[in-house]
């Protein structure tokens, strides 16, 4: 089996490709893929064949995807489509035909096919306005729903809601549900989400509210309930902060949250029957901690500072959930995601 991890580096146009050894988590630079226009968000397919980038520039909003190489982790470009928006988020659903992808300031949720061959068609087969600070998008397990949160503040004013619509895997189409969005009781501002692996549980990482919110998740009908929510920062902490990402390890155990601000990572301990969580620690990490990734098995962490250029790992205490700091790797300026794979 071959791990590896592919890190946008948007100040230098440049997809960074490393691979990735399982049992110590040590990175080796294999080299990069160039791609023009300020890459940050990176998606993959199911099938593990391609790989989607969105582009930020102001002049050059688009998407471009790129072949794999399972042999070298290398990535050879498809082609690129122009966009309408700037894309914060992208994913695929269940089925590796449609990519979905999220835009802040367009207030707009967007799908668009993907061919046999990796390519993206032009126009989406969706362009959905939703509303300011609409930050992410994703599919449930079931491929029947897909959920969009918007932020609470930022640039402009957003949504403070996660929207929530019924997918068509066939067409690609997006309903709204009734209701059409879950809001949080205070302007908390859900940013990313993840599903629990095990159970209808989805955890919301607030950008505003520096706490990371429960839901309950109705599958039959694609509705979020908010059942708890939970700072990520210490008592006392009166600095400025905001929350980026979240992830879930793949046994369900713990689940991670950065702090950029604080400059930490927020751990926590998943309940196994209620899916509630209790809060483990925070582990500083380095400035603006923007993006990071966990392993497929459940190892490793892998946080990038936006301020600093540099990477750190850290390896997963499988008892406690606490994290042991590794190596750190210079990746270059503007770091904006991480993704990791294996084949």
């Amino acid at each position: 089996m071959a791990y590896y991890m592919y890190v946008s580096i948007q100040e230098e146009d440049r997809i960074a490709i490393f691979s990735m050894t399982p049992k110590t988590g040590k990175l080796k630079h294999l080299g990069d893929a160039e791609l023009k226009g300020r890459p940050a968000p990176l998606a993959i397919d199911p099938d593990r064949k391609y790989l989607f980038a969105g582009r930020r520039k102001a002049d050059d909003f688009g998407m471009t995807s790129f072949s794999i190489d399972r042999k070298t982790g290398g990535l050879s470009p498809i082609g690129s489509i122009p966009l309408q928006g700037d894309p914060v988020h992208m994913s695929t659903d269940k089925t590796g035909k449609f990519l979905l992808s999220a835009y802040y300031y367009q207030k707009t949720a967007a799908v668009h096919s993907i061919g046999d061959d990796g390519a993206l068609a032009d126009p989406p087969v969706v362009w959905r306005e939703t509303d300011i600070g609409a930050h992410y998008i994703q599919t449930d397990p079931a491929n029947r729903y897909a959920f969009v949160p918007h932020i609470a503040e930022g640039a402009m004013t957003g949504a403070n809601a996660i929207f929530q619509f019924r997918f068509d895997e066939k067409t690609g189409t997006l309903t709204p549900l009734s209701p059409t969005r879950t809001n949080p009781r205070e302007p908390d501002g859900p940013r990313h989400m993840c599903f629990h692996p095990k159970k209808d549980i989805v955890y919301s990482s607030n950008e505003q509210g520096n706490s990371v919110t429960v839901y309950t998740y109705e599958s039959n009908k694609g509705n979020l309930h908010p059942i708890q929510t939970i700072s990520t920062l210490p008592k006392g902490y009166d600095g400025k902060n905001s929350c980026s990402q979240i992830q879930i390890t793949p046994d369900g155990k713990f689940l991670y949250a950065p702090n950029r601000g604080h400059n930490s990572i927020a751990g926590f301990r998943v309940n196994p029957d209620n899916g509630h969580l209790s809060a483990i620690g925070r582990t500083p990490t380095e400035a603006v901690p923007r993006a990071f990734s966990i392993d497929l098995q459940g190892t490793f962490i892998y946080v990038a500072g936006l301020e600093t250029g540099k990477l750190a790992s850290y390896r997963i205490d499988q008892h406690n959930g606490k994290l042991d700091a590794g190596d750190v790797y210079d990746v270059g300026k503007g770091p904006m995601w991480v993704l990791i794979t294996e084949f």
